[in-house]
């Protein structure tokens, strides 16, 4: 945080909403590396983690050190009134229920199946390890007062196999901050020469995709001869550097870029010149019902879009995209040549999408969703928010817009990394009372006052498979 756009964007609306917001996530290696920081309001605390190597031992020390960290930084920050968890992994509700002894409530923010994620990232079919994830799963539903999904494939899971009424489930959807995704002039330079730009924005990991993205284009030069673009991926993740090395293989080297993560103006830039974007996560499990941020993003600077077949795709893109059948390169290739030749199509496309991020699928929508939660978690009849004092404090600066729209975690759709954060909130007619919230794995809480009730406090989930920002869990993102 602030780096995990959905996170941030719940922290300051809730904060809006009269909430003092806590968060608790891992340090990053390059960026947000320090142990606290107050942002806009919102108090990030964060905490040292290595990501997990050498299988499941490896697993088992990073998620185990999470939750301590968690834990140690959340009984720091003090009593609190909502617990605001997002995963994966689905293990918050251990602190979550230890704090609910307490009177806090807990609101599960389900940014991944985890169930789904197992079978799509590992490949080892239903045995003892995926039981073992969907029985985590269920106490985590079992523990939650309200379920936030990021789609309604999420809600369907929380419902069917979590058990939960469709009352304590509420949509709240990744969407990017139009006001941030603005066009910006083209940069002709960023083409290198050729007629054409293609743009892929999002995580780098092993079920993103950009292998199938790599190849599909070195098939648009040889299936299509096309040698008219030129294609730009931006973002890094656990395969970046494999990636890197496919392009050379396939012999893509002077017609593809890698810039890794870059600020905000590039970013904008890219997409304000790009003639396609690229979705090429392949149909898997997990992927098929998750939303990934990156198609929401290419949408709010209205490109058109390429896609492979997958439903909550089609749910989010609507007509702003065409679909390849399910993991075929070839078809891929051949939509992106079929729009390079209309720019037309391009334009018509782009505007659709545009015009659905701003109206039925906006953060607005989202923000209303998120706050009904809240109410329904404590139980509470909405009531007058009051306006925070908004800039950065404690000498940190506020986050620019690369921070918030960088590829490095998905979701559904998220970087995933590890958040927590709390909030307070103060009701007009009880000016001394506090609440706390926290997300990622954020606490919330709130001074004793009413017949010595906690205060709230909220937990955002741990990624330490560092799975993308491009789903909303995934989302994510």
């Amino acid at each position: 945080m602030p780096f995990d756009r959905r996170v941030w964007q719940e922290s300051l609306a809730l904060r809006d909403a009269g909430w003092e917001v806590h968060v608790i996530c891992p340090q990053g290696t390059k960026r947000d590396t320090e142990p606290y920081a107050e942002i806009d309001g919102v108090r990030i605390h964060r905490y040292p983690l290595r990501a997990a190597v050498g299988g499941p031992v490896g697993y088992l020390t990073e998620y185990g050190t999470a939750l301590w960290h968690t834990y140690r930084l959340a009984h720091r920050i003090g009593p609190v009134d909502v617990v605001h968890a997002c995963n994966p992994p689905d293990l918050f509700y251990l602190i979550a229920k230890r704090l609910k002894r307490r009177g806090a409530r807990f609101v599960f923010d389900q940014h991944d199946l985890v169930p789904e994620l197992y079978l799509s990232r590992f490949g080892r079919g239903k045995d003892l390890l995926y039981r073992a994830v969907c029985w985590v799963e269920r106490q985590t539903y079992r523990a939650a007062d309200v379920v936030i999904a990021t789609n309604e494939s999420y809600k369907s899971a929380a419902v069917e196999r979590g058990g939960k009424r469709s009352a304590d489930v509420f949509v709240v959807r990744s969407a990017p901050v139009v006001e941030r995704f603005r066009a910006v002039p083209p940069d002709p330079a960023a083409r290198r020469g050729k007629p054409y730009l293609l743009c892929y924005l999002g995580v780098m990991g092993p079920q993103d995709g950009v292998d199938y993205a790599l190849r599909s284009l070195a098939k648009l030069r040889d299936e299509q001869n096309r040698t008219d673009w030129h294609a730009v991926f931006i973002g890094g993740g656990d395969t970046f550097d494999a990636m890197v090395k496919l392009a050379a293989d396939l012999g893509l080297g002077d017609c593809v870029e890698f810039t890794g993560r870059i600020p905000d103006e590039g970013l904008l830039q890219y997409l304000s010149t790009a003639d396609v974007c690229l979705a090429p996560d392949p149909l898997n499990p997990l992927n098929d019902v998750s939303t990934m941020n990156k198609v929401m993003e290419y949408m709010a600077m209205a490109r058109p879009i390429v896609s492979f077949e997958l439903k909550e795709a089609r749910v989010s893109a609507g007509e702003a995209a065409v679909y390849a059948p399910a993991n075929d390169e070839s078809q891929f290739a051949k939509l992106i040549a079929t729009l390079l030749d209309d720019p037309d199509r391009r334009d018509r496309m782009g505007r659709i999408g545009q015009a659905r991020v701003s109206g039925p699928l906006s953060w607005e929508h989202s923000k209303a969703a998120l706050l009904a939660a809240y109410d329904a978690a404590t139980g509470r009849v909405a009531a007058p928010s009051i306006p925070r004092q908004r800039g950065a404090a404690g000498g940190v600066a506020a986050p620019a817009l690369g921070a918030a729209a960088q590829p490095g975690q998905r979701p559904v759709e998220p970087e995933h990394g590890q958040v927590a954060g709390a909030v307070q909130r103060t009701h007009p007619a009880i000016p001394h009372q506090r609440r706390q919230v926290a997300e990622g794995q954020p606490v919330l809480h709130r001074d004793a006052v009413e017949g010595g009730k906690l205060p709230v406090a909220a937990a955002d989930s741990h990624a330490a498979t560092k799975i993308g920002a491009d789903r909303p869990g995934r989302t994510d993102d």
